[in-house]
């Protein structure tokens, strides 16, 4: 099981900030818990001890100089290792980016450091964020804190795991098509995929670009609302980015759900759906409803196409993003006597299997005579998911479903079935088609004694009324265990 239960990022903040404990001290006590617990779960890709005791001894000597280092000032954070650091490896856990340290960091990373938060390490990923279960790493799958046997998830699997080891208290992520939500609710943390360009995407190395999103994972609500708070907002270095600041979400987390319509997806909660699951569901929504909201069934009938859809959409973007890893520019080289052969033996020994099986599905979608019949085909179920969502929004304020299936499966359980392990994301992907935001909370166990997580979801630009309920939800989880 995961260690004991480690302060939260808002109150190492505001310790470091009022000066009654070190930014090196924090910084410390988290490496000692990576050093001990690491070589079992492998949550890291890489380890900045060096980097992150030099960013804490900044962080003291600004609050000894009468200044404020930030919001999170001290908060050891873990980011995805397919988020650019400047000068620091990043591999997206895939052996074609071997030997590239980014020129630039991405504007999340930025944000970061100007709010005072230490770098702490590079987490894990499935490669190129293309996987459920960090098992596609090629560096070696990352474990589940809580069974050391079982997934964390994925892709971020890294991330979730960092902070449910309590190696740190915040960790970033990316989310496609679940690859945060999904690893949240495996290792029983919050974790939340913004509306689409509320969070830049610069310096995220992309996957499939209409679907990619930059969040938080955290082990507080609170938390993870501050976070998402630091790294939102604006940015004219992403053209997709929202034209607007970042929302207000810490000052609304007291507010409730009393009044609030909320529609439990009823393609989302039926067959498919583990019998554990779908208590701890049902549980969540009475909770809300005691709380004053009013839950009714809610009717997505396009969801269930999202699988389908997504899996020719993401692919058929990712195989024009991969393209640019070519042996000639950064990473990979395996010399060759022409370009060509260079070409193909330098992406043959880089990408691994499960990226290649995602190349090539997405070449053959966008190829000629192919493209309309699936490609096509897929951007027109794509419609009509956001025209689903948009009547359901009518109706009610928010969605709820389960995140994820199943809890944590078995290592090895899935890896030889790719159609098995896509299954694992039927509840999340419908959010990334339609660019909503959504987030898993985590809400008890399930038979097994592992983490359930329950998904909120919001229309666009819906994360206030989202965080409202997900503090209700939380909070009610620790009356439980008292």
């Amino acid at each position: 099981m995961t260690a004991g239960v480690a302060p939260t990022a808002v109150s190492i903040a505001a310790e470091v900030r009022g000066g009654t404990r070190s930014a090196r001290s924090v910084v410390e006590e988290h490496l000692a818990r990576i050093a001990e617990r690491e070589p079992a779960i492998h949550a890291f890709n890489l380890v900045l001890r060096d980097e992150a005791l030099a960013a804490a001894d900044a962080v003291d000597a600004a609050v000894a100089a009468g200044d404020d280092p930030g919001p999170l000032a001290g908060v050891p954070v873990a980011l995805k290792d397919n988020l650019c650091t400047r000068g620091i490896p990043t591999t997206c856990s895939s052996r074609i980016l071997e030997g590239w340290r980014p020129p630039y960091d991405a504007t999340v990373v930025e944000r970061l450091r100007r709010s005072g938060a230490i770098t702490i390490g590079k987490t894990n990923l499935d490669e190129f964020a293309m996987g459920s279960s960090t098992e596609n790493s090629a560096f070696g799958p990352t474990r589940n804190p809580h069974d050391l046997t079982k997934v964390p998830g994925g892709s971020s699997g890294g991330s979730a795991a960092a902070v449910a080891a309590n190696f740190a208290p915040l960790a970033l992520g990316s989310d496609t098509g679940g690859s945060i939500r999904q690893p949240a609710s495996l290792c029983g943390v919050v974790g939340v995929k913004p509306t689409y360009g509320v969070v830049s995407r610069y310096g995220l190395v992309a996957f499939a670009s209409s679907l990619d999103q930059i969040g938080p994972f955290a082990t507080t609500v609170h938390d993870a609302a501050l976070l998402l708070e630091i790294i939102g907002g604006h940015d004219p270095l992403d053209s997709t980015s929202i034209p607007s600041p970042a929302p207000s979400l810490v000052d609304v987390l007291d507010r409730g759900v009393d009044g609030l319509r909320i529609g439990i997806i009823g393609e989302l909660a039926g067959e498919g759906i583990a019998p554990d699951v779908l208590a701890r569901l049902h549980e969540a929504a009475n909770v809300l409803e005691k709380a004053g909201a009013i839950i009714d069934t809610a009717t997505i009938p396009a969801a269930m196409y999202g699988l389908s859809a997504y899996y020719l959409i993401a692919p058929a973007e990712a195989s024009s993003n991969l393209a640019r890893y070519d042996g000639v520019r950064y990473g990979l080289r395996v010399d060759a006597p022409t370009t060509a052969e260079m070409n193909e033996l330098s992406r043959t020994a880089g990408f691994g299997a499960e990226v290649k099986r995602r190349i090539m599905l997405g070449t053959y979608a966008l190829s000629a005579g192919y493209y309309d019949s699936y490609y096509g085909k897929a951007q027109k179920v794509r419609t009509l998911i956001i025209n689903d969502f948009a009547k359901a929004y009518e109706q009610f304020d928010l969605l709820l479903s389960p995140t994820s299936p199943t809890t944590a499966f078995a290592l090895g359980a899935k890896t030889s079935d790719p159609l098995t392990m896509y299954l694992n994301d039927i509840c999340t992907i419908p959010s990334n088609l339609a660019g909503q935001p959504a987030m898993s909370v985590p809400f008890g166990v399930g038979d097994d004694g592992m983490p359930v997580g329950v998904q909120l979801l919001a229309p666009l630009q819906g994360e206030p009324t989202m965080f409202r309920a997900a503090a209700v939800l939380e909070a009610a989880m620790k009356e439980t265990s008292r």
